[in-house]
C-alpha cells in the first residue's frame, strides 16, 4: 500500500470501529469473508478486497464513502479507495 495521506483520510478525526467481527453483507448470504474493514462514512463493516464477494470497496464505489479501516485485531490503518492513499493511526 502506498505510505501517503490524503484529503479524505485526513478529514477523519476520530476513527470509526468495527460494532461487530463479521461482514453485514456476507451474513445476509450467508458467504464466507477473509479479512474486515469499517467504512470511515457511516460505520458498517464489510469484507475486504481478498474475500470473494469485495463487500467494502463495492459499498466505497456506490455509497461514495472512499476511506476504510482495517476492523482486524492489531492493525491501525485507513486507506482511501479513489486516492490509492494508506496512513497508520
Amino acid at each position: 500500500m502506498p505510505n501517503e495521506t490524503c484529503g479524505h483520510i485526513e478529514a477523519i478525526t476520530d476513527v470509526r470501529h468495527a460494532a461487530t467481527r463479521e461482514c453485514a453483507e456476507c451474513v445476509k448470504t450467508g458467504a464466507r469473508w477473509m479479512h474486515l474493514r469499517t467504512c470511515q462514512s457511516c460505520g458498517v463493516t464489510l469484507c475486504c478486497d481478498s474475500s470473494p464477494n469485495r463487500h467494502a470497496s463495492k459499498h466505497a464505489r456506490a455509497a461514495d464513502h472512499p476511506v476504510i479501516a482495517s476492523a482486524e485485531p492489531g492493525e491501525r490503518w485507513l486507506y482511501c479507495y479513489p486516492d490509492d492513499a494508506y496512513a497508520e493511526y
